[in-house]
């Protein structure tokens, strides 16, 4: 496999009304469970579990962008060579809501619009189980990934016997500042500073900018409130009316970054490698930082299970995964890389923090939150967030 070089990774855009809209669907239909048990096909009615079998035939896998090695011998075409299995991988999960609004009519109707796999965050994986629209994973047709998977991503509290979710990459949500130019920003409250008025942004997601605003006023964003959640989202609103910040972005503030346009960001750990600026460093807010993963899972009516379940064994093979590791520069969920990347004298690698992340490390941080309560109370939160975004 060719070693990669990095390319900007496709902006995820920020949430469009009918996504937002589908999300509001998702809480509402959620509640409608049972104090909150699985609804639809999930682990109480309906359950299908993906089958294994023969490895053949053609597969299609949708993920983000960017999460792919590039190059003629990279991931995908080695699962080729040493499947036979065809490989339609699509980059077109660009936002968590946006794929699913996109997708839930399909998924209603037990269709995966040909995915066998695709690649949603923690919660989202978690509200499309409870809707029923995703396959059980047996344990037992995926030996590589749970005798590779760490220790931290065995139990995670949306999927605590990992049933339905393997995860593709971790990640920390923190702070993309210029050393240079703005070298007193470390708290998420410093991109408030008059001093860097315009030239600061923040991330559409929900769940990573807000709960940063949280933990910078000193609130746990497990524990907080509603009123908090929305008290944050109208300081939020008075930095877009004061002019404070410059915008809302994907991961498109790479590029702002890189030109100087934005000299201190809300951004996501494995962006450093993609902003091609030597005084640009990614760092961890005094507060902490937000953790989260991305999670390959099985849709019902997935036409190839046997090549998904391959898929996912073979991407945890360590030498497959450092070659991943490599071009992604997340935190990788396999055993065994560090070791890899020391064997290839790959030294900077292997004792990078953003992708074997000590507990030390890591010891303020948090686990991506959803909003606190009802459905209705999340609606709520998501509503104004999204007013403050769409102005």
């Amino acid at each position: 496999m060719s070693n990669a070089t990095n390319t900007t990774r496709v902006a995820r855009p920020r949430v469009v009304l009918a996504a937002l809209l589908a999300v509001v669907a998702v809480f509402a239909i959620a509640a409608c469970g049972d104090g909150g048990d699985s609804v639809g096909g999930g682990s109480d009615s309906g359950t299908e579990v993906a089958k294994s079998g023969p490895v053949e035939g053609e597969i299609t896998i949708s993920n983000w962008p960017g999460y792919m090695d590039t190059g003629s011998r990279n991931t995908v075409a080695e699962f080729q060579d040493k499947t036979g299995v065809k490989v339609d991988y699509v980059e077109d999960v660009n936002d968590n809501a946006e794929f699913f609004g996109k997708l839930q009519p399909q998924l209603e109707e037990g269709k995966s619009g040909g995915r066998s796999i695709f690649v949603v965050t923690d919660w989202m994986a978690k509200q499309m189980y409870d809707l029923g629209y995703l396959q059980e994973i047996d344990h037992a047709t995926l030996p590589t990934v749970f005798d590779h998977l760490i220790p931290s991503l065995e139990r995670p509290a949306f999927d605590p016997d990992r049933k339905f979710s393997v995860p593709w990459q971790s990640g920390m949500t923190g702070l993309m500042v210029n050393k240079k130019l703005a070298p007193g920003v470390k708290s998420v409250n410093d991109l408030f500073d008059p001093q860097y008025k315009g030239k600061v942004t923040v991330l559409s997601e929900l769940r990573d900018t807000i709960p940063l605003m949280l933990k910078a006023d000193g609130i746990d964003p497990s524990k907080a409130s509603k009123q908090q959640w929305l008290d944050e989202i109208e300081k939020l609103g008075d930095a877009v009316d004061s002019g404070q910040l410059r915008r809302f972005t994907g991961n498109d503030y790479t590029q702002d970054m890189t030109n100087e346009n934005v000299i201190a960001a809300i951004g996501w750990s494995g962006d450093t490698s993609l902003i091609e600026n030597p005084d640009v460093e990614w760092r961890m807010p005094t507060q902490g930082c937000i953790l989260w993963s991305d999670n390959m899972v099985i849709p019902k009516g997935a036409p190839n299970t046997p090549a998904a379940l391959e898929w996912m064994n073979f991407t945890y093979e360590p030498k497959v995964q450092a070659d991943l590791a490599a071009y992604i520069q997340y935190v990788t969920p396999v055993t065994g890389v560090k070791e890899v990347f020391e064997q290839q004298g790959k030294t900077a690698l292997a004792n990078n923090p953003l992708i074997f992340p000590s507990a030390q490390f890591t010891k303020n941080c948090t686990t991506q939150p959803d909003p606190p309560g009802s459905a209705e109370d999340q609606q709520e939160v998501t509503n104004a967030f999204q007013d403050v975004i769409t102005g």
